[in-house]
């Protein structure tokens, strides 16, 4: 599945694409100036102004994608992926937006479809078509006249950053944040021991709240989909010439810091940091993710 990356050219993308698009609302590819601004340092160490604007992006399956732009001022722009059942509101991707914000690169968060303010409905695993989510968003960019300089992915985003790098290959500096190697574990521990066998014998289970509410549902084809993704083929088949960072931390309790060693053995060119007493999402941990911040900058200059 992901043997050689193949990079689909952003010209021929929005072409397929554009008869499509012209047929639905006017939510589709609408850029609106949010009246906010955050005063922050360039790289140059002025102070200057970021623009929030909101844009409605549509995917490949014709469903629109809520992101944010944070505008600098410059065309370079870093991407920034949520995990699972999570939002571009995430306080992880947050906090390191505005540390990016502060060494002059403009960002950009959204949600994947199905979470947040995003159409679709959410969907167990589905990281199959949040990489082409992912995908949509970049060649929207592009065609907007930013240069997308990284890519960085927290928790399941992490996974689909790498899942995107081993299929097109086009974006030279790449941060897994807490990702799981191994998609196999984790199940059991979300959705019961007897998961997998409910699945398997009535083809779906209803997750719910403490309340009994029905959160979402997962399918025999949702389920199989995660066991068939196979990050360590994934990590094998990521160019060379781009750069890897995971960061991942020692108490993580979701995905256990053995997956972060993992990636280590099989992506050509990485570098892995262990946030010692980190937990998943590095909350008392946030100067910590200052080590993000410099891998990107540095990226950047030697690009």
């Amino acid at each position: 599945m992901f043997a050689a990356p193949f990079q689909l050219p952003c010209t021929l993308f929005a072409s397929a694409h554009s008869h499509r698009s012209s047929l639905t609302n006017n939510r589709r590819v609408l850029r609106a100036e949010m009246p906010s601004f955050a005063l922050q340092g360039s790289v140059t160490g002025h102070a200057s102004q970021a623009v929030q604007r909101k844009y409605s992006i549509p995917n490949s399956s014709g469903e629109i994608l809520a992101g944010i732009l944070e505008d600098s001022g410059s065309t370079d722009t870093v991407v920034l992926c949520h995990g699972f059942r999570s939002s571009k509101d995430s306080s992880t991707l947050t906090s390191i937006a505005t540390r990016l914000i502060n060494i002059g690169c403009s960002t950009f968060r959204f949600d994947f479809s199905g979470n947040g303010e995003s159409d679709g409905e959410f969907q167990y695993g589905n990281y199959l078509k949040e990489v082409e989510d992912l995908r949509s968003v970049i060649c929207h960019l592009i065609a907007k006249g930013h240069n997308v300089k990284a890519l960085i992915g927290h928790s399941k985003g992490g996974n689909v950053v790498l899942l995107y790098s081993s299929k097109y290959g086009n974006i030279g500096t790449v941060v897994n944040l807490s990702g799981r190697f191994n998609l196999e574990r984790g199940i059991r521990e979300r959705l019961g021991e007897r998961a997998i066998e409910i699945i398997e014998d009535q083809g779906f289970l209803e997750v719910k709240d403490r309340s009994g509410n029905v959160k979402y549902i997962v399918t025999k084809e949702s389920l199989r989909e995660r066991l068939d993704t196979d990050m360590k083929s994934a990590a094998l088949a990521i160019p060379q010439n781009i750069q890897i960072l995971t960061v991942h931390g020692s108490k993580d309790q979701i995905v256990d810091v053995e997956d972060a060693k993992e990636f280590d053995k099989y992506i050509k060119n990485h570098k892995l940091e262990i946030v010692e007493g980190g937990d998943h999402g590095f909350t008392e941990h946030r100067e910590d993710l200052q080590v993000v911040i410099d891998f990107v900058r540095e990226c950047i200059q030697q690009s």
